[in-house]
């Protein structure tokens, strides 16, 4: 039996990583993307083949549909058609208050977080939809916690990037559930990755956690784990949906 084809979106660090080496556990034949860190995802796509698992990199912007259309043929003409696809790629700015900010800053956000996952969406509906010879697949796209609390005084352009990719997915799902393809999303809270040094506070979850319910950050690996229920058949009932990632937030 072929394993099937999951495609992961900024898989070379944080969230993405943890995906990919979970989902390889679990018997995909993993697809790592990346934009311009080919060490990162090459080391986890190494890790992976060294466990005995099915892991590739494949190099695309997502914020840019040309280098996504190609990235899905190299896909299709290398490995098969995916089964699954996890919008993980994501992009924030410095840490500022909004009306500091310029417009040049929220397209490039949107660009990514928002028409990235579009696009991706639009491809991965041509390999999975009945109606277009497809078998049905799963579809999880990576949102943020922020999205609900605004992040007001740091990244309002990015949480208001990931509500709209919270109405998109929900809007998809209902469009695509009678091709059998399932759109879930996990809003992740504070987790331990990278992107909060992108933002210019590395330590910003340890200052923050103490506030929370379960008063810890999370890891990358307790998000992945969410996301992997909702690719398989455990969720076969679930679409349109939100799991909430965030220590009680």
């Amino acid at each position: 039996m072929n394993s099937p084809i999951l495609l992961i979106t900024g898989g070379g660090r944080g969230i993405g990583a943890a995906t990919a080496k979970l989902a390889a556990q679990q018997g995909y034949r993993v697809i790592i993307n990346y934009r311009k860190d080919a060490t990162s995802a090459e080391n986890v796509a190494a890790e992976i083949v060294a466990f005995g698992g099915l892991a590739h990199c494949v190099q695309a912007d997502i914020s840019d549909s040309d280098q996504v259309s190609k990235m899905f043929a190299t896909i299709r003409g290398q490995w098969g058609a995916i089964k699954a696809l996890v919008n993980n790629a994501g992009v924030l700015d410095q840490q500022a208050r909004f009306v500091d900010t310029q417009p040049e800053r929220w397209q490039r956000i949107f660009q990514t977080n928002v028409f990235g996952t579009m696009y991706c969406c639009q491809e991965a509906f041509q390999d999975m939809a009945k109606s277009r010879g497809g078998n049905g697949g799963t579809i999880v796209n990576v949102s943020s916690l922020a999205s609900v609390y605004g992040s007001p005084n740091e990244y309002v352009d990015y949480a208001a990037s990931k509500g709209a990719v919270d109405s998109f997915s929900r809007g998809f799902a209902l469009e695509v559930a009678g091709d059998g393809i399932r759109v879930n999303v996990v809003r992740p809270g504070l987790i331990y990755t990278d992107m909060h040094a992108d933002g210019g506070e590395a330590g910003r979850v340890d200052r923050i956690a103490p506030n929370l319910p379960l008063q810890r950050g999370g890891q990358p690996e307790e998000v992945a784990e969410a996301i992997l229920w909702l690719l398989s058949d455990k969720s076969s009932y679930s679409t349109g949906g939100f799991i909430d990632v965030g220590g009680g937030r």
